[in-house]
């Protein structure tokens, strides 16, 4: 079945990155001259996805703003004749049909998932964290709709994380079918050091059948006295098992000040615009250090 919906949970305070999460979502800090908000959504229709529901807060309207059109901005730049930078500034709006929608509480991963349900009905669909912007010639999500495809089942995007970390993370039980494809049969959020189940951790995607929902509805609060949606994918995991595709990619964390930093300036590198310009900068910037 063609994975037509996703979710972007964005509602986070983002209080690793303060100040500049004050004023401005961290899903609009910008890599290069994109927020990456803008990365995810670009990654979701790239994938074939036609229905996007973003979970905000109050302070985020922002992001709406992003993704409307600009008259006054569109006028100045027609008028202008800065044809491509228009055509640009248009095509943000047609990605895809966003629509909004608030948790007024911040319960957890798991709760604002559960706030999509109406939006979803009675069909897969994908989660794309807003904290993890992954930048790949396939894209991402669309690795793991294939997987659904194949499998008919629950789908987690998953990595190697380095031991000192894994209790970040969560952690898996993992045995390889194929190639990059795993059976996830159990998992476990931020283990403590005697509970690692594996070294592979779900990051920033996955694509659920519809079940999740009545799971997530009967989840307590776990780790951080949150709705966890690992411990509700646990559930799926043990009654029907899921499937983990270690995905081609690169990850950057957008919840955290060095993943922010990574992620700019790896992008810098292979920009069209600036990408050897930069180059020369940071060779020369680093016979300073």
């Amino acid at each position: 079945m063609k994975i037509r919906k996703a979710i972007i949970p964005a509602a986070g305070l983002g209080t690793r990155v303060l100040p500049a999460s004050k004023a401005i979502p961290k899903e609009m800090l910008p890599i290069v001259d994109k927020p990456a908000i803008q990365y995810i959504v670009e990654e979701a229709a790239k994938a074939g996805i036609e229905d996007i529901l973003i979970i905000t807060n109050r302070n985020k309207t922002v992001m709406e703003d992003h993704f409307d059109r600009s008259p006054e901005l569109e006028a100045r730049l027609e008028a202008a004749g800065k044809t491509k930078m228009l055509e640009e500034t248009i095509a943000i709006s047609r990605l895809a049909n966003i629509t909004y929608m608030r948790q007024k509480e911040t319960k957890g991963l798991g709760h604002a998932v559960l706030c999509a349900r109406s939006f979803v009905g009675n069909e897969p669909f994908a989660v794309l964290y807003g904290d993890d912007v992954i930048i790949s010639e396939i894209p991402v999500i669309g690795q793991l709709c294939d997987a659904y495809d194949d499998f008919g089942l629950g789908v987690v995007g998953i990595k190697q994380v380095a031991e000192s970390e894994i209790h970040k993370y969560s952690s898996l039980a993992v045995s390889q079918i194929k190639d990059r494809i795993y059976k996830v049969t159990d998992m476990i959020e931020k283990p403590t050091h005697d509970k690692v189940l594996s070294l592979f951790s779900i990051l920033g995607r996955c694509v659920l059948p519809p079940e999740i929902f009545e799971i997530l509805a009967n989840t307590p609060p776990g780790a951080n006295n949150e709705i966890q949606l690992t411990d509700a994918m646990k559930t799926l995991a043990l009654t029907q098992s899921m499937i983990g595709v270690d995905f081609i990619g690169t990850r950057y964390d957008m919840g955290s000040k060095l993943g922010i930093m990574q992620a700019a300036v790896e992008t810098a590198l292979c920009h069209a615009e600036i990408g050897e310009e930069f180059k020369l900068y940071l060779k020369e910037l680093i016979k300073t250090l």
